[in-house]
Parts: structure tokens; C-alpha cells; sequence
């Protein structure tokens, strides 16, 4: 019998929890009934393995950054919004980098329409981001796998600390923002 007050939300949150305090690799079906103060085989009444709960994870990471990006970048236009959408991106990665993770290495089964759904929500808010660009068919395709290609190789680079000069990593970023609105087609 399941245990009173565990769904599967709880269980995801708490292994949002674990993967953000403790990196993605830390996360366990032990080490989150542990946390629930449950025994592991009870986790199976709410997820299917390990992989449902990484799925589980990748989604909340999805849907949490859908949100950061479409807050910071509401009311804003052109290279704002962009440099809005973008801070947010950066800051979602710093703050939450087991859910980041998550979202960002898990690729959509076929069939898997829930994925391929969120997925495609956060295309849509990064393809409105650009929308003062007017950019059409492929070339929106284009644009938004560049901008989601070099703020996703920054957030890694920094989370890896990669950026071990004493130079001013804000003002790299702030240049890396800059280049890709100046690098987009003429409005």
C-alpha cells in the first residue's frame, strides 16, 4: 500500500532536491526514499525506475526554465528581451543545476508526447524571445538552436569552472549576448 501523502509530485520534487543540492550522478531510488522516509520498493508505486525519475526531473527542469524565461523576457522586445531570457537561462543553471542537467541531457523517447510537449513550449517562449527579428521557418529554427547552443556551452563551461582567468565572466556573458543579437538578421 502506498504511503499516505506520497504521489508521484513528491517523489519528483524530492529528487529535484537531491539532484540540485548533490548533482544528477547523486540521485538514487535509495538515496529519495531516504529522503521520504520510505522504503525503496515503495517508490514503484509512483515511478517507474530510475529513468521515469530522471524523466520526472528533466521535466520539472523543463517547465521551471519555460517559466524563468517567459517571466524575465514578458514586456521586453528585441536585444532586452534577449539579454532578459538569457540572464534568466544563466541564473536557472546556477540556481538549480540538478534540474538544469536534467532537462538539458534528456533526449524525448518516440511516443513520449509529454516531453516532446515541453520541450516544444520552451522552443516557442525562445522563439518569441527573437520575434522582433521576424525570423521565418528555418531561420527561427536556426536561431534558437544557436542561442540555446552557446548559453547552454556558457552555463556548463561556468558550472565546470571553466572560466579560470581573472577576467569578468559577466562581461564574457554580457558579450556573448551581445554578439548573438547583433549576429541575427536586420529587423
Amino acid at each position: 500500500m502506498a504511503r499516505q501523502g506520497l504521489d508521484r509530485a513528491r517523489v519528483v520534487a524530492a529528487a529535484t532536491a537531491i539532484a540540485d543540492a548533490d548533482g544528477l550522478d547523486a540521485l538514487t531510488l535509495a538515496r529519495v526514499a531516504g529522503e521520504l522516509g520510505v522504503r525503496t520498493p515503495s517508490l514503484y508505486n509512483h515511478v517507474g525506475g530510475l529513468d521515469d525519475l530522471r524523466r520526472g526531473v528533466a521535466l520539472a527542469g523543463l517547465a521551471d526554465l519555460t517559466a524563468a524565461l517567459r517571466a524575465a523576457a514578458v514586456g521586453r522586445s528585441g536585444a532586452d528581451a534577449l539579454r532578459a531570457a538569457a540572464g534568466a537561462y544563466r541564473a536557472y543553471a546556477a540556481e538549480h543545476p540538478g534540474r538544469y542537467a536534467a532537462a538539458a541531457v534528456a533526449a524525448p523517447r518516440p511516443g513520449d508526447d509529454e516531453y516532446a510537449a515541453a520541450g516544444a513550449e520552451i522552443v516557442g517562449v525562445l522563439t518569441a524571445v527573437l520575434g522582433a527579428w521576424d525570423l521565418r521557418d528555418d531561420d527561427a529554427v536556426h536561431a534558437v538552436r544557436a542561442l540555446r547552443s552557446a548559453l547552454h556551452g556558457f552555463v556548463s563551461l561556468e558550472a565546470g569552472g571553466g572560466f579560470g582567468l581573472d577576467v569578468d565572466v559577466d562581461e564574457s556573458f554580457r558579450r556573448l549576448v551581445d554578439a548573438l543579437a547583433a549576429g541575427l538578421p536586420a529587423r
